[in-house]
Order: C-alpha cells, then sequence, then structure tokens
C-alpha cells in the first residue's frame, strides 16, 4: 500500500517496499524558548537553518508545526509553509491541533500534504477529515479515543481498524491517505513499551496494512544515550511494519541506522544509497583536513 505525498515539483512514495521514510521533526517550536520568542514577533528566520540541517541530514518530508501560545498559529503556519516550500521541494507534513491552523496551512500548501494528526475521537474527525478529504491530503491518525490512551497492542488495532472504517466510509477518506501512529510510548517509564509498540506496529501491518509512522524520540524519553536507543528501535520497528518516522534528521546515528536497516530489508538495490552515504560522510570528514593543509 503506498501513500504519495507531493510538493509541487517532487513526489515520495510512503510503502513497505520503499526506502524508510524520514520526516524530519525540527521545525517545531517545542522545547525551543528563543524559537518560541522569534516567532512571537514574527520573525521565521531560524526556520531557514532547520530547513537547511534537516535535508542535509537526510529528511525526506519536513513536518512544520507552529504551536507558540499567545500567537495566531493559523497566519504563522500558513507563512511558515509558504517559506518552507520557497527553500525545498521536500513534502510537507502540516502539523497542528488547532483546526483553523491546519486549514491555513493547508490552503497555503502547494501539493499533496501529509496532516499531522487525528485521534478515533468522533468530534476530532467531524473537524479533521472534512479538510483533509476537501485538500486531498494524507492523514496521520493515532488509536486513542475519549476513554484511554490504549496500553494494549489489542486494543490500538481494534481503534485502527475503527477509524479507518469511520475515515473510508462516512468520509471517503482513500486508505492510501491514512497513515496510524501506533503510540509510542517511552520505556523509562515501562520497559515494555517498546514490545507492545511493535506488537501494534505488527499486527496493524498484517491486519489491516496501511503505512505507519510514530514519534521516534518518544521511545527514550526520560533515558539517557537517546540516540543509542533510537538507532536499536527503529530498524526493530522497520522490521515490524513501520515504514516513516518523525525524527530529527540531524542525528548521524539514527540515519544511519534506518539506512542500513533498508539495505538489509531490500530496500536500497545494490546497496546503492548505503553507499552514497558513506561517500558522502567521507567526503565531509576529510574537507575540513583539506582545507588546514591548503
Amino acid at each position: 500500500m503506498h501513500t504519495v505525498l507531493s510538493s509541487a515539483s517532487k513526489t515520495v512514495v510512503i510503502g513497505d517496499d520503499q526506502p524508510f521514510c524520514i520526516i524530519g521533526e525540527r521545525i517545531n517550536p517545542t522545547g525551543r524558548k528563543k524559537f518560541q520568542e522569534q516567532l512571537r514577533t514574527g520573525d521565521l528566520s531560524a526556520i531557514e537553518t532547520d530547513v537547511a540541517a534537516q535535508v542535509a541530514g537526510g529528511a525526506m518530508v519536513l513536518d512544520v508545526n507552529m504551536g507558540v501560545p499567545l500567537t495566531d498559529e493559523a497566519e504563522l503556519l500558513s507563512k511558515a509553509v509558504t517559506l518552507v516550500q520557497s527553500l525545498t521541494d521536500l513534502p510537507i507534513c502540516i502539523d497542528s491541533s488547532v483546526v483553523e491552523a491546519l486549514e491555513a496551512g493547508l490552503a497555503a500548501y502547494q501539493g499533496k500534504a501529509l496532516v499531522n494528526s487525528v485521534t478515533v475521537e468522533d468530534e476530532r474527525m467531524e473537524l479533521i477529515l472534512p479538510l483533509v478529504k476537501r485538500h486531498d491530503a494524507a492523514i496521520i491518525a493515532l488509536p486513542n479515543d475519549e476513554t484511554e490512551i490504549p496500553i494494549d497492542p489489542v486494543r490500538r488495532v481494534e481503534l485502527t481498524k475503527k477509524f479507518v472504517d469511520i475515515a473510508t466510509t462516512k468520509y471517503g477518506i482513500d486508505i492510501e491517505n491514512i497513515v496510524i501512529d501506533p503510540l509510542a510510548m517511552p520505556i523509562g517509564a515501562d520497559s515494555l513499551h517498546a514490545n507492545r509498540t511493535m506488537d501494534a506496529i505488527w499486527m496493524i501491518h498484517q491486519e489491516i496494512g496501511v503505512n505507519m509512522t510514530l514519534g521516534a524520540s518518544n521511545v527514550s524519553f526520560g533515558m539517557p544515550d537517546r540516540h543509542t536507543l533510537g538507532a536499536v528501535f527503529l530498524p526493530m520497528a522497520m522490521r515490524a511494519g513501520l515504514t516513516s518516522a518523525i525524527m530529527d534528521a540531524r542525528t548521524p546515528n539514527v540515519v544511519s541506522a534506518v539506512k542500513g536497516a533498508d539495505l538489509m530489508l531490500g530496500h536500497d538495490e545494490w546497496g546503492a544509497t548505503w553507499i552514497q552515504l558513506h561517500r558522502s560522510r567521507l567526503n565531509a570528514e576529510t574537507a575540513p583536513a583539506a582545507s588546514a593543509t591548503a
């Protein structure tokens, strides 16, 4: 099953027979006090640095979030989407919990976007899914509802099936445009959380077949050496059926782990991407030495 995203000039395909889709997460003010202050004054210049870093790190799609308290998020998101599209041809994941901001971001976007996100709550689905359908976008859905964020993988699968049924039959969303976030919970809270998430990924992959994504850093929250944990978790999740992740593309060891898993899973013909990644890093390492001796 292929989820196709596009900008005005570039298409990215997400699927279990495709290279793993790295969705760069950096364009987000959460936890970034200075960036928040800049956005409150209307200064979007830091986005240029963030875009460049995520693209250089290997991002294939860019998540754009402008959720800053005491601002007009709809206006900020619209401007940010326009700015990002002027800087790169990568497709965008438009990320907001505010429906008006999603609408503004989608209206400004050129191409087919990914929307992040909706839950299996009737009120949220009624607000967001008609908007997604109208703009022919794809949607990330989380399998939790009004009553629970389920721990049990079986319950996550049940809620995924419920969402897919409602989205496709009631709102006319093509199943290919549904991407499920199987809920990555921190192993610092419970060491079995990662296993539960991978169980959910495997069952959703086998029983429903939709594409999946998750916030990769959620798994290691509160633990030391988080990048190493991400580099371990993602290849395991890929083998279970995960086809994309929202992650920081500036983390070379995590990106390398993903690219290595692509090669091992047969998603990198003749290892071309792996070899290119290796050569580009060798060039980056030797460039400073060459400059110093010139």
